[in-house]
């Protein structure tokens, strides 16, 4: 059996992914720990799952980290900055290992892998992204890692910034940029977690869509993470293409 610990376990995301957990044949939670609680719970566990939030994340993982345990984020907001101080502390922790996962949802790692192959085929590119009210940071994390990957595909391609002739604009309205690529937020009670990627070129446009509609649409990936995240490379691992056979 392997034994899970889960961070920000009494949360939603928490909650379900508990019940997910010990609804698995090889799997069992062995600490559940959330605000105020002993990370010390932890220790003796065979792999950690983070889904808390972006103002605690970064503390978890460090004692994570020192304490030698796998970890398995699906909090978000790591932005590069965030990403190169975990790698900082993993260049000091030879064989621990970290996967982020920017989104757990096969489907919408899918979306991300199938806009990053478009991307080079259209002139234009931007990113809608839609969440529930109660998410705390913007873009997503999932947003950020599309535009992310997006920009590659098109630099790679030889294309510039999309076309864009605005002057004149109300601050936000054409949303935040992440490598040339525009990304907005809409954050509206009664979502969950949903995005859109819009492609446009000569008189054709193509849109990718992923809708999360029940917090049970991340479980098969978390689960997957729980039991292979052992077989990932020493070091930090960013999404979950690895485990899907999709690098």
């Amino acid at each position: 059996m392997i034994k899970v610990g889960v961070l920000g376990a009494r949360g939603r995301m928490g909650r379900t992914v508990c019940e997910a957990i010990e609804g698995a044949p090889d799997a069992s939670v062995a600490a559940q720990v959330d605000h105020g609680d002993a990370l010390d719970a932890l220790l003796g566990c065979d792999v950690v799952v983070d889904f808390t939030h972006v103002a605690a994340v970064m503390e978890n993982l460090r004692w994570c980290v020192e304490h030698g345990l796998d970890v398995a984020v699906g909090t978000s907001g790591f932005s590069e900055d965030r990403l190169a101080e975990v790698r900082s502390w993993l260049d000091t922790a030879p064989g621990a290992r970290v996967l982020i996962a920017p989104n757990f949802s096969v489907g919408a790692v899918l979306m991300m892998r199938f806009a990053a192959i478009a991307a080079r085929f259209f002139e234009s590119a931007e990113i809608i992204e839609l969440h529930h009210a109660n998410k705390m940071d913007a873009p997503s994390g999932t947003a950020l890692r599309t535009a992310a990957l997006i920009g590659e595909a098109r630099a790679k391609a030889g294309l510039g910034a999309p076309p864009d002739a605005t002057k004149q604009e109300l601050t936000g309205a054409r949303g935040a940029v992440v490598d040339d690529v525009h990304v907005h937020s809409v954050r509206v009670a009664g979502l969950l977690a949903h995005q859109e990627v819009l492609l446009g070129g000569h008189g054709e446009t193509l849109t990718i869509r992923h809708d999360s509609l029940d917090r049970a649409s991340f479980m098969p990936g978390v689960l997957l993470a729980v039991r292979n995240v052992a077989t990932l490379p020493a070091g930090l691992t960013v999404g979950i293409e690895p485990l899907l056979g999709l690098d």
